[in-house]
């Protein structure tokens, strides 16, 4: 992490990338979709984006089909 720069706002993320048409939201959506191609774990991604059990099975289950059944319930 850059401690030299300060934190991009919501107004200045919104006036530079409005071109564009993307949103936080989703850029967010797409990390987290990454992070779930990456790793089996949805407690790794409920830890890293502060998202529920129920949301991060929700990006798991398309990235790992294979892997939920072994996944404990």
């Amino acid at each position: 992490m850059d401690t030299t720069h300060s934190a991009i706002g919501g107004n200045t993320f919104s006036t530079v990338f409005r071109p564009t048409a993307l949103m936080m939201v989703t850029l967010r959506q797409d990390g987290i979709r990454d992070e779930a191609f990456e790793v089996d774990d949805p407690l790794h991604l409920m830890r890293l984006f502060g998202i529920s059990a129920q949301t991060a099975m929700r990006y798991i289950t398309p990235a790992r089909p294979e892997g939920i059944a072994n996944l404990p319930r």
